[in-house]
């Protein structure tokens, strides 16, 4: 059995909301722990080093308005610990877009917003959460956000339950 990291940032609009205990919750209830944890404005550089690739993917205008998203308030980043975490929270995060995100996924139950809307009213696509995407951006964003010192290792109960350990 192999423990993965993987790096989850609850956003402005999600914080505004006061989802924190909500969000957070689902991944509790699966049995993930939390390792790291911090709540903090962004910056511009490093909302540039965070999307560092979506200018060339997507436009420069796509990573003008995250950045203007992401920067607009309090962030919550944390690091998530777990068996095969990283699929297991994409899962439980929902699809990109939350109008196409399913009942019983955070943004399926916290948001609507889709993206011909967000283009039709040139703004961004407010949804909630930010999830790395595969074992590479994990590692890469969560040396990002975090020093070694600020990641924990620990045990939670459910370890005993989950893992027989």
């Amino acid at each position: 059995m192999e423990l993965e990291r993987t790096f989850v940032a609850i956003k402005p609009d999600g914080v505004k909301r006061s989802l924190i205990g909500k969000i957070i919750t689902r991944f509790e209830n699966v049995g993930l722990k939390i390792v790291a944890m911090k709540m903090l404005h962004v910056d511009t550089e490093l909302a540039k080093k965070h999307y560092y690739d979506v200018g060339e993917r997507h436009g420069q205008h796509i990573l003008e308005n995250l950045v203007q998203y992401i920067t607009e308030g309090p962030v919550l980043a944390f690091v998530l610990e777990g068996v095969d975490v990283i699929p297991t929270v994409r899962k439980l995060v929902g699809a990109t877009y939350p109008n196409e995100a399913i009942p019983g996924t955070i943004r399926g139950d916290f948001s609507h917003i889709s993206k011909d809307f967000a283009n039709r009213e040139n703004c961004t696509v407010a949804n909630l959460i930010h999830a790395s995407a595969n074992k590479e951006d994990a590692e890469r964003e969560i040396k990002l956000w975090f020093t070694k010192p600020e990641l924990h290792d620990h045990r939670i109960a459910a370890e005993k339950i989950l893992f027989n350990r």
